[in-house]
């Protein structure tokens, strides 16, 4: 029967010493405690794939801002990340991208890079060898356009007028995800206006295109519906020269209004990278001159996203990450204090604290106008844009840790109003799910949405199963949808970090708080399937290329984060003293360094899957000290 699915069988383990796995507990304590900021936070590198530090350098060539020094340590770390295939992966250790290439390579040429350089020839070879320019994707199709590659007829149709289409019409800014909407609202402005950049040293990437780019056309690989909006598309191209110019100033000034009112001061449109380029391009085209404060704020906050690698080397983060890593460090350090707060937890749930966002203004209340603020942002700044995620993390350490009534109580007040009709939680929005959308043009990358993911709303059941049955209707949808995404294999989707490891953990957590027992057939199927995916030394690792289809089962050496979050699914789900769990326990131990912390030098989840990853270098600094600090509070109990 279901119910009695057990591990399957494992080489012999011994119980780890408790106090050996005390011991590493407080070296990871003491070393995470070391890197928290006086003011009490923790905000550790966010680091993407080597787009973003190309899309740098393209920038500053865009508006003629260019920074030499940057631009050189810029070039420094693209060409260190360039692999053994010649091009550039969207995860380290990956395969090649072309997209990802084909930006680096030109922003090595704009930097200065010879092309008769070896690592530019050969990055020249792959690109075309892997079907060369003309392939790339929409955004980076764009940038070939605003740099004059390749003729503006050769990207999709995107109107700036789209922003004066009213609710009803199957097409309407609500009806994407915030990130889209943030990007999409100031690129209306660059490509309806066919902005180019001012790129003063002229120079091209024709070399890696495989036929004459001048002829180049926009193509689609769509099916089924994206046949009828590439007919759109066509039709729309057509008509565009007899948009009243009065339409399109209206559009335009409309577009202004909006991304203006979201500019975020120094945080930046949208917190995110790619709006905030799109934000200070479209304010250059608008005509705000350089020492404009919106547009010098604009360059800044762009530039507040650089990491420096001493003098020789930098990068440019997608965005930064404070409320998220703060959260999960105060959870990972209450562990390690047998479930307590101590005083560095309390100074920075008194910094969160502060950063709750309560009356301000946020899109979210286009749908939901009567629901009070409660939640926090995943960024120093994003008033407009509290996420679900971030808000149950840092409220089940404000209720672990007590004295926080107000915030907690007002964080699960908003968490509630915003669950999904299916009973799910999206990421920032509820019932983003006009999956048609998909399908139009522009969004080649199929991530315009934010549907409800099993990652996010466990985490939401996590908080809300506190509350005893004040929530319990929401927590009963919440087990529905759940039981109902459930693969067959017993395990989770993880769409905000990889992948199905955590997915899986987030949601025996979960299931955990809402007391569903461990002999649930859900609960035992997902630890068959943890424990099945256990490698020979003990750790669990899952590459990011489970994320393409046929690559899911693929096999991935372990990691430390990886591990933490198998074992503390395991142990949700009861597995305490199982074979799997001591190998797991031990493996950290083996893998912590001297410093007291864990290292991985692999990337930890997707911005978007198969489209854009992220490197959390937080999460091997508190995912392992979290997993061993539990597995030493159960195991130790009764002590």
């Amino acid at each position: 029967m279901e119910t009695e699915l057990l591990l399957p069988p494992a080489a012999p383990a011994t119980a780890p010493d408790l106090g050996s796995v005390d011991e590493a507990v407080a070296r990871g304590r003491d070393a995470l405690l070391t890197l928290q900021a006086e003011t009490g936070y923790w905000s550790f590198e966010l680091e993407a794939d080597c787009t973003i530090p190309a899309e740098t350098i393209l920038w500053m060539h865009f508006t003629d801002e260019v920074d030499a020094g940057l631009q050189a340590r810029l070039a420094a770390y693209l060409r260190r990340h360039q692999e053994g295939h010649g091009g550039w992966p969207l995860f380290f250790g990956g395969e090649l991208d072309l997209s990802c290439s084909v930006k680096a390579y030109y922003a090595l040429k704009l930097a200065g890079d010879d092309p008769a350089a070896p690592h530019m020839a050969t990055a020249r070879s792959a690109i075309r060898a892997a079907g060369g320019a003309e392939r790339v994707n929409v955004f980076t199709r764009i940038a070939l356009a605003q740099f004059h590659q390749v003729p503006w007829r050769a990207v999709p149709f995107i109107p700036v007028e789209a922003v004066l289409l009213p609710r009803w019409f199957p097409f309407h800014l609500s009806k994407v995800s915030y990130w889209s909407r943030t990007v999409m609202v100031p690129l209306f402005i660059l490509v309806s206006h066919k902005v180019e950049a001012v790129n003063p040293t002229g120079v091209g990437v024709r070399e890696l295109f495989r036929s004459a780019p001048e002829r180049a056309r926009y193509f689609s690989r769509a099916s089924g519906l994206g046949y009828l909006f590439l007919v759109i598309d066509r039709i729309g191209r057509a008509v565009e020269r007899f948009i009243p110019r009065w339409l399109r100033a209206r559009a335009t000034k409309a577009a202004e209004q909006w991304f203006v009112a979201r500019l975020n001061g120094r945080g930046g449109l949208g917190a995110i990278f790619p709006a905030m380029v799109n934000a200070h391009e479209a304010l250059s085209f608008l005509d705000y001159p350089p020492d404009h404060p919106l547009r010098t704020t604009a360059r800044q906050a762009i530039l507040d996203l650089v990491v420096e690698r001493g003098e020789a080397e930098a990068y440019c983060q997608p965005c930064n990450s404070p409320i998220w890593d703060t959260g999960l460090a105060c959870l990972a350090l209450q562990e390690a204090a047998g479930g307590r707060s101590t005083r560095e937890v309390a100074r920075a749930l008194a910094w969160l604290a502060e950063e709750q966002l309560l009356d301000g203004p946020g899109d979210w209340r286009e749908s939901h106008p009567a629901l009070p603020g409660g939640g926090w942002a995943f960024q120093f700044e994003n008033d407009h844009y509290p996420d679900l995620d971030d808000t149950a993390v840092v409220a089940w350490a404000m209720d672990r840790a007590g004295g926080f009534d107000a915030p907690v109580a007002r964080a699960a007040a908003w968490l509630a109003g915003m669950q999904s009709k299916g009973g799910g939680f999206g990421a920032f929005d509820a019932d983003n799910t006009c999956h048609y959308l998909n399908e139009i043009p522009f969004a080649d990358h199929g991530a315009l949405l934010d549907p409800p993911t099993s990652d996010v709303t466990a985490r939401c059941l996590t908080l809300l199963s506190r509350w005893g049955d004040r929530y319990r209707t929401a927590c009963d949808r919440c087990l529905k949808f759940l039981r109902a995404e459930q693969e067959a294999d017993g395990s989770w989707f993880g769409r905000w970090g990889t992948n199905y490891l955590y997915g899986t953990w987030s949601v025996l957590t979960g299931l955990e708080a809402a007391r569903v027992p461990p002999d649930d057939p859900m609960v035992r199927r997902a630890a068959a399937w943890l424990g099945g995916r256990q490698n020979g030394d003990g750790g669990w690792g899952e590459s990011n290329g489970s994320y393409f289809p046929g690559r899911e089962q693929e096999a991935a050496p372990s990691t430390c984060f990886q591990t933490a979050w198998a074992l503390l699914g395991l142990m949700a789900a009861g597995e305490l003293h199982s074979e799997a769990v001591a190998r797991g326990v031990a493996f950290l131990l083996d893998h912590q360094g001297d410093d007291g912390l864990w290292h991985d030098p692999g990337f930890t989840a997707p911005g978007f899957p198969r489209v854009f990853y992220l490197k959390y270098h937080g999460y091997a600094r508190y995912f392992p000290l979290w997993a061993l600090a539990r597995y030493a509070n159960l195991a130790g109990e009764g002590r």
